[in-house]
């Protein structure tokens, strides 16, 4: 890498232009160094309100997502991508770099206390820093340890626009903004509060029944046992979050408790419906009511505790129109069971090769049965092979903001149909198939037969109704009409 020692290395910005309206302002898309007027410094890519007046100073210098610089803000700018460092970074004894002319008269600012990840220093979280990249140019972005693989990177435009920790030689911070000041108060926050939760009160009137939260949903219990004869503290915790007893500004609290998308820290939600144990059994009961109510084992086990009946019911129901079907087509998909987990019977499933079995909760047993056709009636459709394909031409249409690119009906091995859609817009898409059923094709005519197909690909959802497939000669011949 350079020769030069970024610990005792000068930036000096000589060349900085006033936002006045009296000279052009950055091309278009230019990254800058900002002076704001309140003396801060931050940097920023020029988006002009109009980029075909070079002189007009409305817009605004972009640092990412949801993030600006007004120019209203700014007093002066100072380009950052018309300088190459890399031959002066290669003289080891380079301490000063001048960028632009120093002269009399002109605005000078200079940057030091450089930092590298080679000795192991990271920015703090959203810290806005200006960048001495590996190829010797220079760049600014906000740190942001949770993007990148490489420990973190510099987040620098829209749609986190970023650069790796590896490709940055040095960095060094500039001016604190309100990003960076709120992650400071958050990061002072939580500090306040594990010093005050070292040593948690607790409140003997709410926590009357202990500092085990299990007594007080066994309480729960009790009360629901009156109602529903079946329950348990196992269905009754399939009502998620659950609910769990934890310190919060010093004093212990019944709360729930989310991971942040953010940093993956605890976020504690606490219970305020109440202020006494009692009312917070009560409450319980209410909350987990449901689940329970939907745990019934005699709705949910009509048909005993040997999985192979409801399997067997579900395959033959698809039988009826998958009529190819064979019991071979689904030894590599879902595999099912019943078991006891946490001590209560519970339908299980995992694929194919997977070891470990997963709770496939459902309320009934004809919810199960369900859910199992549907794997079926997947694997049979996998399992059938296309053989002949047909697309109606069709003009641009859009569906609830995604636009149709692909509708192809499908003639299979087994001499079925099915159609094939796919939609989506310029960042996604996705493609469902659905199965023709023979009852479509007991249909005398061709119109009879859409009026029927377009109960299952109907026009609303799928972009292409009667008026577009009825005068359709071709797919009419196709179809067999």
């Amino acid at each position: 890498m350079f020769n030069a020692d970024h610990k005792s290395l000068i930036l000096s910005f000589n060349e900085f232009h006033e936002v006045s309206g009296k000279e052009e302002m950055p091309q278009y898309g230019e990254f800058c160094l900002l002076e704001l007027k309140n003396g801060d410094y931050t940097a920023g890519e020029w988006n002009p309100a109009d980029y075909r007046r070079k002189k007009s100073t409305s817009g605004e210098f972009v640092r990412g997502t949801a993030d600006t610089v007004s120019s209203d803000e700014v007093e002066r700018w100072h380009s950052l991508e018309r300088y190459d460092l890399s031959e002066c970074l290669e003289d080891e004894e380079m301490g000063l770099i001048n960028l632009g002319p120093e002269k009399e008269g002109c605005r000078s600012v200079r940057f030091d206390g450089f930092k590298s990840f080679a000795d192991r220093k990271n920015p703090k979280e959203e810290q806005y820093c200006l960048l001495i990249m590996k190829n010797g140019t220079l760049a600014a972005g906000r740190w942001n340890k949770f993007r990148g693989q490489a420990g973190g990177s510099f987040i620098y435009a829209p749609a986190l626009g970023s650069y790796g920790s590896d490709k940055v030689w040095a960095w060094t911070p500039l001016s604190t903004d309100r990003f960076f000041a709120a992650e400071l108060e958050s990061e002072n926050e939580k500090k306040r509060e594990k010093k005050l939760n070292k040593n948690p009160v607790s409140d003997p009137e709410l926590f009357r029944y202990g500092m085990d939260i299990n007594a007080y949903y066994e309480k729960a219990l009790e009360k629901l046992r009156e109602e529903f004869y079946w329950a348990t503290v196992t269905m009754m915790k399939k009502q998620t979050p659950v609910w769990q007893i934890a310190p919060l500004h010093g004093k212990y609290v019944f709360c729930q408790i989310e991971k942040s998308c953010y940093d993956d820290s605890d976020i504690v939600i606490p219970w305020e419906q109440g202020a006494s144990a009692d009312e917070f059994v009560d409450f319980l009961c209410e909350y987990t009511r449901d689940a329970v109510k939907k745990s019934d084992p005699e709705e949910r086990f009509k048909l005993g505790t040997d999985i192979n009946a409801y399997l067997e019911k579900a395959f033959n129901n698809v039988k009826k129109d998958y009529r190819w079907l064979d019991k071979k087509m689904l030894k590599n998909g879902w595999r099912y069971d019943i078991r006891k987990v946490d001590g209560d019977l519970e339908f299980v499933r995992k694929y194919g090769s997977e070891r470990k079995y997963s709770v496939y909760d459902v309320e009934s047993a004809e919810r199960f049965i369900e859910c199992v056709e549907y794997d079926y009636r997947s694997a049979a459709l996998q399992a059938n092979e296309t053989v002949a394909s047909y697309s109606p031409n069709f003009g641009h249409i859009s569906l609830h903001g995604w636009n149709l690119e692909q509708y192809i009906f499908c003639k299979l091995k087994s001499g079925d149909y099915k159609v094939s859609v796919t939609a989506g817009n310029r960042t996604t898409g996705g493609s469902r198939e659905f199965f023709i059923t023979p009852y479509c094709f007991e249909a005398k005519t061709y119109e009879e037969f859409l009026d029927r197909y377009l109960q299952i690909v109907p026009d609303y959802s799928f972009g292409l109704g009667k008026k577009e497939l009825l005068p359709d000669n071709e797919l009419k011949k196709f179809l067999g009409y």
